[in-house]
């Protein structure tokens, strides 16, 4: 560990008013809480919201897995667990199974997640309304009222333009009965992992400076119509070509040379461990 820094990079002050705030939003689900988003060494919209309650919550005893878009690889993720390294010096996994703390940007793991687990998830926009209602004093209004016109309107428009909902990604969800929320970007065919889900769902937008939760157990509806049902990505007759994963979220790619189109799986991690475990077999 690097002792030039505090452990967890903030003070003791700043992450005890964060781990408030996410006492606040565990209490109310769906709930967005305002806090004050500190200052980070990376810019606001590269998951510094994720990345505060990451840095609150970590000890010494956890163990921390940073994934975006479904690999553990990419520069916003290994960017993140050097940070999170450098001023806590806990361990690092790219096994979901035995990570105590996940940080993700834009995808829940394919794996379930169990009890004991967090998933903390980097959320750009965490207001559901913001497209239908420009004025946070609104739309702070219309949750309080529970009035959800507005984003059952911007779904009816892309039924009446598209013949469907559209929404590739941040599908709002009903959380508890009484709060319409922004999922963070993760695709449709994550949603339904949030029902019910054993492991907190916390969620973090810094430049927005809000906290929201989802405490584990807590009843998930992804919004839609009684003739225009919500349904996730059709996977169906899609095998990975690596690990020969059926039913899952796909990559689709193309071969350069023959432009033949191939699909691999999104969550990297999972890939390998039914790679290994194939191996072991063997």
């Amino acid at each position: 560990m690097n002792y030039e820094y505090n452990f967890g990079f903030f003070d003791e002050g700043s992450k005890r008013e964060i781990r408030r705030t996410i006492l606040k939003a565990i209490a109310i689900p769906g709930y967005q809480v305002p806090f004050a988003s500190r200052e980070m060494p990376i810019a606001r919209g590269w998951g510094t919201g994720g990345l505060q309650i990451t840095l609150s919550l970590a000890g010494k005893g956890d163990v921390l897995k940073v994934i975006d878009q479904g690999s553990d690889e990419s520069v916003n993720a290994v960017n993140i667990k050097k940070l999170v390294n450098k001023t806590t010096g806990i361990l690092e996994t790219i096994d979901t199974e035995a990570a105590t703390l996940i940080q993700s940007r834009h995808r829940i793991p394919e794996k379930y997640l169990k009890n004991g687990q967090i998933l903390v998830l980097q959320v750009p926009m965490p207001e559901p309304l913001r497209r239908v209602e420009s004025s946070e004093y609104k739309t702070k209004r219309l949750h309080a009222d529970a009035e959800y016109s507005g984003a059952w309107l911007m779904l009816f428009e892309q039924i009446v333009k598209y013949g469907s909902m559209t929404t590739g990604a941040a599908h709002p969800v009903f959380v508890h009965d009484r709060y319409v929320m922004a999922p963070s970007p993760i695709p449709k065919y994550d949603n339904p992992k949030m029902n019910h889900s054993e492991a907190l769902i916390l969620l973090g937008a810094g430049r927005e400076k809000k906290i929201y939760a989802v405490p584990p157990y807590t009843k998930v509806v992804s919004l839609a119509f009684e003739d225009h049902p919500f349904e996730v990505e059709n996977v169906e007759g899609r095998k990975c070509h690596l690990c020969g994963a059926t039913g899952i979220f796909f990559d689709e790619l193309e071969d350069d040379e023959t432009g033949e189109v191939y699909y691999q799986c999104n969550d990297s991690s999972y890939c390998l461990s039914r790679l290994n475990s194939d191996k072991e077999v063997q």
